[in-house]
């Protein structure tokens, strides 16, 4: 598998209310260079997280230790600019499974599922009410139902429904990337070789 299955998520989540974060946020070009999947998430929003000495700036949330989880909530437009695979890359990394906004950038979305990472996208009004919820009580948990393709928030009840394409979850729910998909198929890929076409 390339990544665990995703089925249902019960979490507390990191909120992060800041509109039109871009890719290079999320990870800073000159952390490029690197193939592999590993070791991205420490440099996850570097420049957000860490002074020019190297030392943690404790005002930005992924710092703050009342915040915990594997859902991280951002604003409108998350994922915006290039189209870096390593901006997912890094958010796996660093441990989160969910990101929930009020809109996402095609192309982040898609390089998000590609990697295991569900991106939910909820109405403004909900998004709202998730920070609330958040503010109220840091460790306020969610449910994400990949299955029943809907978020809860536990504590209020409250809840909505999201869209996702079909492929992309079947692939999420069994951990499969695109590869694992056509492994797993390659019996029927056979037996379809296999006939005449004549």
């Amino acid at each position: 598998m390339a990544y665990d299955k995703f089925t249902v998520l019960r979490s507390s989540a990191v909120p992060m209310p800041i509109e039109n974060v871009d890719t290079d946020q999320i990870i800073p070009a000159r952390f490029l260079k690197a193939t592999e999947r590993k070791g991205f998430g420490d440099n996850l929003f570097r420049d957000w997280r860490y002074n020019n000495d190297n030392t943690p700036k404790q005002e930005f949330v992924l710092n703050n230790p009342i915040y915990s989880g594997k859902i991280l909530v951002g604003g409108k437009n998350f994922g915006s600019g290039s189209s870096r695979e390593h901006a997912a890359w890094a958010i796996y990394d660093y441990g989160f499974r969910c990101v929930v906004s009020s809109f996402f950038a095609d192309i982040f979305k898609n390089n998000s599922l590609n990697v295991g990472i569900l991106p939910v996208q909820v109405s403004p009004e909900f998004l709202d009410k998730i920070f609330k919820a958040i503010e109220a009580d840091p460790q306020a948990a969610l449910e994400v139902n990949l299955p029943a393709q809907t978020i809860t928030i536990l504590s209020t009840g409250d809840q909505e429904s999201f869209d996702i394409n079909g492929y992309k979850k079947h692939n999420l729910m069994n951990g499969f990337d695109d590869i694992d998909y056509l492994q797993s198929m390659k019996e029927e890929i056979k037996a379809f070789s296999s006939k005449s076409l004549y």
